[in-house]
C-alpha cells in the first residue's frame, strides 16, 4: 500500500502530466523534488499557484502539482501576473519556474522588482545557460569565452543571478544543482516557509545543448566541481531540534513560522546571515569559476507588498462587490482631500 502524508494524500497525487523535455534534462529532477516536497509537508494542492514565463523551464510547472492553480505568462512578465494574483488572494502559496533567459534577459528588470516589492514567491530559476527551447543560443548566464556549435563563442560576461538578487535586497537566496536532490529538496522546505521572496538559482544542464565539459552549467562540470557550503536540514516546528556537534559547528537558522534551516559548515567558515560575506563569496565564486552551492544569503524577513500596501485580511479575491467598490459618497471623500 502506497505511503500518505499528513493530509492523506500519496506522492503520486502531487504529480502532474509526463514531462515532454529531453532525457535526462536537469529541470525534470527539479519538478520531481518539487513534488517530494509537497508530499512530506502535506501541502493542500488547491493552496499552490504555478506561475512560469517561456522556455524550457517555463513548461515544467505542467509536469507537478496537477491539482494547482496555474498561469504560463509571456517571456520575462510572469512576476507582473505573480504580484497580481498574490495581491488578489493572499492565502495562496506561489512557486514560479523560471529560466536564465527569461530572468536574466528579457524579464530582468521585472526579476528586480519582484524582489523589492518582497512578493511571498518560490522564484526558482532553472539555469542552463542557453535557450534550449529555440535550439541553444546563448543566455545571459553563459559562461565568457564559451563555444557553441551553431552559435560561436561568447563574448560577453555572465550575468550572476543570485548576486543580482542579494543585490537586490532579497532576503532568501540560494544555489543549488539539479543533480543533488537531496541539497535541492531541503531549499525547497525552506524556501517556501519563508516570509517574502525566496530565490533558487538551480543550475539545471541541457543534455541536448549545453552540457559539454568545458561549462560551468554541464553535469560533468557540477559532478566534479560542486563545493557545498554546508550541509542543509530543514526541521519542521513540531519536530525536535537537534544539533550534532561532532562534525563541526551548526548554525541554525529560525524561519517566521517556528521552522528552522539546519546548516551545518563543511570546508568553509560562512555565515549566510551576512549580506556582505554573500556578495563577496559570489564576486570571489564568479572570478575563480567555483560552483559554490547551498543557502547564499537569509536574513530576518520584511514586510512583503500585502503588508505595506496595508490590504485586507481577508483576500480580495472573496470580497463581495460592495466591499470593493467605493460608494460615490466615499469617492468624493477621497477626491476632496486633494483639492
Amino acid at each position: 500500500m502506497a505511503r500518505t502524508n499528513v493530509i492523506g494524500l500519496e506522492r503520486s497525487d502531487y504529480k502532474g502530466r509526463p514531462s515532454t523535455l529531453c532525457p535526462g534534462c536537469g529541470h525534470d529532477s527539479i519538478s520531481n523534488q518539487i513534488i517530494s516536497m509537497a508530499f512530506d509537508l502535506g501541502i493542500e494542492r488547491h493552496r499552490i499557484i504555478k506561475l512560469s514565463g517561456i522556455g524550457c523551464s517555463s513548461k515544467t510547472p505542467a509536469y507537478f502539482l496537477g491539482g494547482s492553480h496555474g498561469f504560463n505568462a509571456i517571456h520575462g512578465r510572469m512576476p507582473s501576473v505573480a504580484t497580481g494574483a498574490l495581491i488578489a488572494n493572499r492565502e495562496l502559496r506561489a512557486i514560479a519556474v523560471s529560466g536564465d533567459g527569461d530572468t536574466g534577459s528579457i524579464g530582468l528588470g521585472q526579476f528586480k522588482h519582484l524582489i523589492r516589492r518582497n512578493i511571498p514567491i518560490v522564484y526558482i530559476i532553472e539555469n542552463n545557460g542557453v535557450y534550449g527551447l529555440t535550439k541553444g543560443q546563448f543566455s545571459a548566464t553563459a559562461d565568457e569565452g564559451q563555444n557553441l556549435k551553431y552559435y560561436g563563442k561568447n563574448e560577453l560576461p555572465p550575468i550572476d543571478l543570485a548576486l543580482e538578487a542579494v543585490a537586490g535586497g532579497c532576503t532568501f537566496v540560494a544555489r543549488s544543482f539539479s543533480g543533488d536532490a537531496k541539497q535541492v529538496q531541503a531549499l525547497l522546505k525552506a524556501a517556501i516557509n519563508h516570509h517574502g521572496t525566496a530565490v533558487l538559482d538551480i543550475i539545471s544542464p541541457c543534455v541536448t545543448f549545453n552540457n559539454a565539459e568545458t561549462s560551468t552549467k554541464s553535469y560533468p562540470y557540477g559532478k566534479e566541481h560542486e563545493e557545498p557550503l554546508h550541509d542543509i536540514h530543514f526541521i519542521m516546528p513540531q519536530e525536535e531540534i537537534t544539533v550534532d556537534y561532532e562534525e563541526g559547528e551548526t548554525i541554525t537558522v529560525d524561519l517566521h513560522d517556528g521552522s528552522h534551516i539546519q546548516l551545518k559548515k563543511l570546508e568553509r567558515d560562512y555565515d549566510p546571515r551576512n549580506r556582505e560575506s554573500a556578495i563577496i563569496l559570489l564576486e570571489q565564486a564568479q572570478r575563480e569559476h567555483l560552483f559554490l552551492t547551498g543557502l547564499l544569503y537569509y536574513e530576518e524577513p520584511r514586510p512583503t507588498l500585502v503588508e505595506t500596501e496595508h490590504l485586507s485580511k481577508t483576500p480580495l479575491i472573496t470580497l463581495d462587490e460592495t466591499q470593493l467598490r467605493p460608494s460615490a459618497d466615499v469617492l468624493t471623500e477621497v477626491m476632496n482631500r486633494y483639492k
